[in-house]
């Protein structure tokens, strides 16, 4: 089977293109920006928002899935740069799904940024009603998917966590414990609520639904509703760090071009009995980067 991976510099795509290349029934084809050292498989480099270049690839390819992880996920950057933003997170996905084989299946990755925060944990029936613009144009992306023609999967998700393997790519909890370990001070909202999610559990979340030849959405998350101070606090205790360096602070605090939902998570009943989607614990996701980065300094 040829699958294709669009992000595969990202968090999300770096797990996932590993666990793609032990699969030995998988050619994976890893595209992206930047040249990623593989075990199996090709990497082709490829500008999602280049139309033609979306093209060639599809018709060297043919890829028998796509799972579409590429996306601009800067807020901040999408609500000032908007036309970028939709270029990346809505254009780019009309390229792709229009040039893929017609019989190919589609998995494509959103966001809880596409509801309006007023409550959660949300399911897979809740109505999208986004805040700010990277959200308006995730669910866009979302809209050009279920028209395509396509079989197709989307897997939202929330707030996602974990080690790269180049380190390029930070989060909160990678944020948090440097910024502890360097002494500094931080101010972590109190008033947002998530179920963070580590990011091998949404890329094996990916390989089930490719697996099962899943169609629909599913929201694929971590079970623990947190709040960001919830995460600072519990990742300064796990990794033995000063926790009195968090101070507390609410939304109001923070002056940011774009809005955020207040409240979102998941429930992923769904993706637990239809998938066998199963996730990690937040303290078995701490585990786990500790494990990593302590193997990254051997």
């Amino acid at each position: 089977m040829n699958v294709l991976v669009t992000g595969a510099n990202g968090l999300l795509g770096q797990k996932l293109v590993q666990l793609l290349q032990r699969d030995p029934g998988v050619h994976v084809i890893a595209t992206g920006k930047r040249p990623l050292p593989l075990t199996r498989g090709v990497f082709h480099k490829l500008d999602i928002t280049d139309e033609r270049q979306v093209q060639d690839a599809m018709e060297q390819h043919r890829p028998d899935a796509i799972i579409h992880t590429a996306a601009m996920t800067q807020v901040d950057a999408c609500e000032t740069d908007r036309e970028n933003c939709w270029k990346t997170n809505v254009d780019a996905v009309g390229h792709l799904t229009r040039y893929a084989p017609r019989l190919c299946h589609f998995i494509h990755l959103s966001t809880d940024f596409i509801f309006d925060g007023s409550h959660g944990p949300l399911d897979e029936s809740a109505q999208p009603n986004p805040v700010n613009f990277y959200g308006e144009s995730k669910r866009a992306g979302e809209e050009v998917v279920q028209k395509s023609g396509l079989r197709w999967a989307i897997l939202r998700t929330v707030l996602v966590y974990g080690v790269s393997e180049d380190m390029s790519r930070s989060n909160i909890v990678l944020w948090v414990k440097k910024s502890l370990e360097e002494g500094k001070t931080i101010q972590v909202v109190n008033d947002q609520w998530r179920t963070p999610t580590l990011a091998e559990d949404l890329a094996q979340a990916c390989v089930l639904a490719l697996k099962k030849n899943a169609t629909g959405i599913f929201h694929i998350s971590g079970e623990e509703m947190m709040t960001p101070l919830d995460i600072a606090r519990q990742t300064a205790e796990f990794f033995g760090l000063n926790a009195s360096l968090i101070k507390t602070a609410d939304s109001s605090t923070f002056t940011q071009p774009a809005r955020r939902p207040p409240k979102t998570g998941f429930v992923i009943t769904k993706a637990k009995t239809q998938l066998g989607y199963q996730p990690h614990s937040f303290t078995e996701g701490l585990a786990l980067i500790r494990d990593q980065l302590a193997k990254r300094q051997q």
